[in-house]
């Protein structure tokens, strides 16, 4: 590891998820040492978070599971989870950063046996649900979580919860007084690949997300279809766990629209028409309509937009909701609004609503700690004339997983190329 000289030939990465290894695991297999830095206590990213990927309809848990593999195989890459990167100065070539790493209050002895989360009472909104159910204190991010090891939460560490988790585990794993580190360390480029945030849906008060049960995110739902979610994989309705039988998906909820998200994520149509096939899967009688302004399904993806057009069941209508109200005794749902390619005015009902919010960078709520460039919507531009810090993946622009892996490989030669000019 070159770190403490000026001219370093060390890489870091900021970001976890699937741009962040992909540069990572990218640049060491070209012979540069890297370090990964990832604020979650897992790597992973949203991918983790998914059921299938578009257009194969495949489980994201092998491309994952290989990428985890190349790192733990590669002795050039160092991560880092539960760390941010809080300062960050320099110019091309030779960097300073300074990496706060917050206590996961577990070390490295953990074989994620499972008996911390046994001993304690303690619950938490689980994060990796979106907080549609509850884990215990003492938790193992997810199933396939990178590395496998348990964290437990700060509000138990001076609680009898939190000595119940260290007498319970035979490894002495569990160090109730773990502190914060903070590394100071060199690099010669820098790699921002800090991922993306669904857009506040509770901000669509025309919508009623937070107020209406029975309205979910396309990320809830995608969770939701997941075999470990908080439903093992049943897509049921949130107010009385009742499979429902007809489905609405509202895309562009709050895209394309001056006063959330001027701009088009890309991938919203996309994810709804799988996510359609998720309900089919399961519901082989339900009626499911999605309500659009325009369906993006650019290039090889046609013939996915194609396919799922044949479902006899599932309608197109060309509009904007207006509104949604809430029937308070069944929990249904009216939807109002205007067909535009008809000009006729609609009232329609549902029992489960997926509203499609877009992509929102990080950047756009936790700047890079360093003088780059942003576009108006927070997104990271490569500016030519501050060369050595470098975007990748959707903290550039909203991209499905292929294109992002096509950009964070893109971001790694960008990033070797400005230490070989220094």
């Amino acid at each position: 590891m070159a770190d403490g000289r000026t001219g370093s030939q060390t890489i870091l990465v900021v970001g976890g998820g699937i741009s962040g290894l992909t540069s990572a695991v990218e640049a060491a297999e070209a012979g540069y040492d890297v370090v990964l830095v990832e604020k979650s206590p897992y790597l992973g990213g949203r991918v983790a978070q998914l059921h299938q990927y578009f257009p194969k309809l495949c489980p994201p848990s092998c491309g994952l599971e290989i990428n985890y593999r190349r790192v733990k195989q590669n002795p050039r890459i160092r991560f880092f989870t539960m760390a941010e990167v809080t300062h960050l100065s320099g110019s091309e070539g030779n960097y300073h950063a300074t990496i706060q790493i917050e206590p996961r209050y577990v070390n490295e002895n953990c074989t994620a046996c499972g008996k911390c989360a046994e001993a304690v009472g303690a619950e938490i909104s689980n994060p990796f649900n979106f907080g549609m159910d509850k884990i215990k204190t003492a938790y193992l991010p997810h199933p396939m979580a990178f590395p496998m090891r348990y964290v437990l939460d700060p509000s138990i560490v001076t609680t009898a919860d939190g000595k119940a988790a260290q007498e319970a585990c035979a490894y002495n794993a569990i160090e109730l007084d773990m502190a914060p580190k903070k590394l100071d360390m060199n690099f010669g480029a820098v790699i921002w690949a800090a991922g993306w945030n669904p857009y506040d849906a509770a901000k669509l008060e025309s919508y009623g997300f937070g107020q209406y049960k029975n309205v979910i995110t396309n990320v809830m739902l995608e969770r939701l279809a997941v075999a470990d979610g908080p439903t093992m994989g049943k897509i049921v309705r949130p107010s009385d766990g009742k499979a429902p039988s007809n489905v609405a998906f509202i895309q562009c909820a709050g895209s394309r629209d001056e006063n959330h998200l001027g701009f088009c994520s890309g991938i919203c149509c996309l994810a709804s028409l799988k996510q359609s096939t998720y309900i089919r899967a399961l519901y082989p009688k339900a009626k499911m309509t999605i309500y659009f302004i325009d369906i993006r399904a650019m290039e090889r993806l046609e013939d996915f937009y194609v396919k799922v057009q044949k479902d006899e069941g599932l309608s197109f209508i060309k509009s904007k909701v207006a509104t949604i109200e809430e029937d308070r005794s069944t929990g249904n749902l009216t939807l109002y609004g205007e067909n535009t390619m008809t000009g006729e005015k609609f009232k329609n009902t549902a029992d489960l609503v997926g509203s499609s919010t877009g992509m929102l960078p990080a950047t756009a709520a936790c700047k890079v700690p360093a003088d780059v460039t942003y576009d108006e919507y927070g997104f990271l531009m490569n500016d030519p004339a501050k060369a050595g810090i470098y975007g990748a993946g959707t903290v550039r622009r909203p991209n499905d997983v292929a294109t992002c892996v096509q950009d964070a490989t893109a971001a790694a030669l960008r990033a070797i190329q400005s230490i070989a000019r220094r």
